[in-house]
């Protein structure tokens, strides 16, 4: 038989070849059999079969086996790294500078980025280490290859590796050689990553490198509307999620002064906004995504609330975009008290957007007592309902407009209103017309910051400060889509700095994740985050002068976040120096803390997200890339300890959906440390949230899980979530939305039964 090389040739098969390339990979992986691999290619050579078929055939055959041994991982990953190799190699390009220079003619890279690279060229290439790419699990390195590294326009195939790739994204957001080498460290030992918009557009002909954008309720005329439209899509054509409010629309059956009419609400405007984010697809990297805000004063509250649903009138659905509740704290203590609730037309309220707190509240009773409401209703009522739609769909977020705007760094001045968050919850910036907030966005990962059984601290605020200074220049690299975001991100320079990986270190630590340790543990790294963060933009400060806004801060009136949740920090004494400093050189930004969804940039780093607990022991991911097997390490690694990691206990994690607390030999401890999100309180992380709160200067993607949720546990839940003072949630996530079908336990290759998390509408902030 002959098999067909990549550059066409043909040639004898060489079995042993194929056995030794495996065997290479597998150099230093004691749990893997590389013959049980190899024989298994070498069962799919056939006359005529290309190699890279082959390879496809080791690499799928590795990965198929990560159930039963999460080493497998690795060596499908090393498999993987040796296809891109020989791929980039097949271009002519052996080096990072030609991998750029490459690039550049073919229209990918830009200018600046070039002139960089040729400058310094021996730096760069001799700063690569390709030993770096086996910190790689096989889900993360196929998502990198997949979707992140630059492609040929003709032949598609990749021109750059993973370093080359990591070092290209490092130079272009740096100002000198060192710092981006420096950042490559960081980004190569998978320490931290930027969110997917910067990791997509770095160094490229068009550097939107931002994540989120928030635009202000379009102005209740046909001509301000459709601009939201075209703003909308500009900002979505490169990779931007979005967030937007319609609380200023007037509602259904409004009087349309310039024809006599009447408005059929914000419904139809949300109809054509939903099919314009489903047209714009980001480039075909990724569905478009959106998020629409409404107030729970607006008279179309309840048909908003209907716009996810599976059933009733198409023409009044929207199954693209998601849906968000702005809720004034007056509305929840009207549910707390069985008080009614009064709807109105923004019409005859304008003035109602524009107000929280206090101030808000006086503005509802005047209005009330003016007999101006379209209808009133139980508070109740409407809070079941809102509780029904984040049931059935999961959508319909609580987000707290008091909360969000009382501990707004930027909301000083009450002329500046944070009138919504973003596509995913974690971002308060203020808007208004002549603003569009943007923030940009990138993730410490907590589980490459332990050494010696403990957390690491002080390594924890070096990658700080380095990554501060990469968000910030990132707002002078930035392309605007718009000219509003250039206005508001050059006035205000907000970042939004989050976390993955918390579960990691809990189970490295071996802590439950409801447990007071943890709840202890998570705090203090959410206050070295904004001590370090804080302290390192000042210093950006001292260098090139503070942000223009800063004087409509709290910050510049000697307020910190901790300050506005009336919250004393750990270590009072290093906060009143920072204040001191703050007090004489300003801040460069104006927020900096943003706990993001990590999913897509997480899998990378080999990690779990963000600030989530791990909602199966045992799971199937099905992404943009293909389908994965993914088991817990942390567990496995347990249970070889104990001779436990047998086919009979593998067979039952999957009969348990992959919980093990019904495994009667596993050990009650173990049982505590690694249930899922489903056996975990929700109490608990809604307190994880609130006690890291007090550091956090935008918010939180907080996803609560109920494994069947019912109007009267999700009332209680997120009535004590407003209660602690959290600012937003994100999805409600529902068991029955996430199973999939049971499969026999006896192949291994084939799905188990698990869970599989509910697909994401976005990756912006990822």
């Amino acid at each position: 038989m002959r098999v067909t090389k990549r550059n066409g040739q043909r040639e004898a098969v060489d079995l042993s070849k194929i056995v030794r390339a495996i065997q290479r990979c597998a150099d230093g992986l004691d749990d893997v059999d590389p013959m049980q691999v190899a024989i298994k290619t070498i069962g799919g050579v056939y006359d005529g079969a290309s190699t890279r078929e082959l390879d496809e055939l080791s690499i799928r055959t590795a990965a198929a086996l990560v159930a039963d041994e999460p080493e497998y991982g690795l060596l499908a990953a090393r498999l993987l790294s040796a296809v891109i190799d020989k791929e980039v190699q097949g271009l002519g390009v052996y080096s990072f500078s030609q991998s750029v220079a490459l690039g550049h003619q073919l229209g990918l890279i830009n200018d600046r980025l070039l002139h960089a690279v040729e400058a310094h060229a021996r730096k760069f290439n001799d700063a690569l280490d390709a030993e770096r790419n086996k910190r790689f699990e096989y889900f993360g390195l196929r998502t990198v290859y997949d979707r992140y590294l630059l492609r040929h326009p003709q032949r598609r195939t990749v021109i750059e590796t993973p370093q080359q790739f990591f070092m290209r994204i490092a130079v272009a957001l740096s100002e000198s050689p060192a710092d981006a080498i420096e950042l490559y460290d960081v980004f190569s030992a998978l320490d931290y990553l930027p969110s997917s918009p910067t990791l997509f557009n770095a160094g490229t002909r068009h550097e939107q490198l931002s994540s989120c954008f928030l635009l202000d309720s379009p102005r209740d005329s046909l001509a301000d509307i459709y601009q939201k439209y075209a703003d909308v899509a500009q900002l979505s054509k490169f990779s931007g999620g979005i967030g937007q409010s319609y609380t200023r629309v007037r509602s259904r059956g409004s009087l349309i002064r310039s024809t006599n009419g009447q408005s059929n609400g914000i419904v139809p405007w949300l109809k054509t906004l939903d099919a314009s984010v489903a047209a714009v697809n980001q480039g075909g990297k990724r569905k478009g995504a959106a998020c629409v805000y409404l107030e729970t004063w607006h008279a179309d509250i309840e048909e908003f609330l209907e716009l996810r649903d599976n059933t009733g009138d198409e023409g009044r659905r929207t199954h693209h975009l998601n849906l968000a509740n702005w809720v004034p704290d007056l509305f929840m203590q009207r549910v707390e008290q069985g008080a009614d609730w009064s709807l109105f037309d923004p019409a005859d309220v304008p003035e109602l957007t524009d107000l929280w707190g206090e101030r808000f509240e006086q503005a509802y009773r005047r209005a009330e007592q003016a007999g101006v409401a379209k209808k009133a209703l139980p508070a109740r009522s409407l809070y079941a309902r809102m509780m029904r739609t984040l049931g059935e769909t999961g959508n319909g977020w609580m987000t707290f407009k008091d909360a969000a705007n009382r501990s707004c760094n930027q909301a000083a001045d009450p002329r500046n209103v944070v009138h919504l968050s973003n596509l995913c919850t974690e971002i308060l910036e203020v808007t208004s017309g002549e603003e569009t907030a943007v923030c940009n966005l990138g993730s410490i990962n907590l589980a490459r910051h332990l050494r010696d059984g403990q957390f690491d601290f002080d390594k924890l605020g070096e990658t700080v400060r380095i990554v501060i200074r990469q968000l910030d220049r990132v707002i002078d690299l930035n392309f605007y889509p718009i000219e509003t975001t250039r206005r508001s991100n050059q006035r205000w320079r907000p970042v939004g700095l989050g976390v993955m990986g918390l579960q990691d270190v809990l189970f490295r630590l071996r802590l439950p994740f409801d447990s007071e340790a943890a709840r202890q543990l998570s705090t203090e790294i959410a206050e070295t985050i904004y001590f370090h963060a804080l302290d390192t933009s000042c210093d950006l400060a001292a260098e090139r002068g503070a942000h223009p806004g800063y004087g409509d801060t709290h910050a510049a009136q000697g307020r910190l976040q901790f300050d506005l949740w009336q919250r004393a920090p750990a270590k009072p004494a290093r906060w009143e120096a920072l204040k001191a400093r703050i007090a004489e050189h300003g801040l460069r930004n104006s927020l900096l803390i943003a706990i993001a969804p990590t999913a897509t940039i997480a899998s990378i780093a080999g990690c779990y997200e963000c600030i989530e607990p791990m909602v199966s022991n045992l799971f199937k991911r099905e992404t943009l890339s293909g389908d994965f097997l993914q088991v817990n390490r942390y567990l496995v690694a347990e249970l070889k300890r104990l001779g436990l990691w047998i086919p009979e206990i593998r067979d039952a994690i999957r009969e348990g959906e992959g919980s093990i607390q019904n495994v009667a030999v596993i050990p009650d401890q173990l049982k505590q440390i690694y249930r899922t999100a489903w056996e975990l309180p929700q109490r608990a992380l809604i307190d994880l949230a609130a006690d890291r709160g007090a550091f956090i200067d935008q918010s939180q993607s907080l996803n609560l899980f109920i494994e069947n949720p019912s109007v009267g546990a999700l009332s209680s839940m997120y009535m004590y979530a407003w209660k602690r003072g959290l600012k937003t949630t994100y999805y409600l996530r529902s068991r029955p939305a996430t199973k999939i079908a049971k499969t026999t336990v006896a192949t291994p290759t084939q799905a188990v039964a698990c869970s599989l998390e509910n697909p994401e509408s976005c990756e912006a902030c990822q």
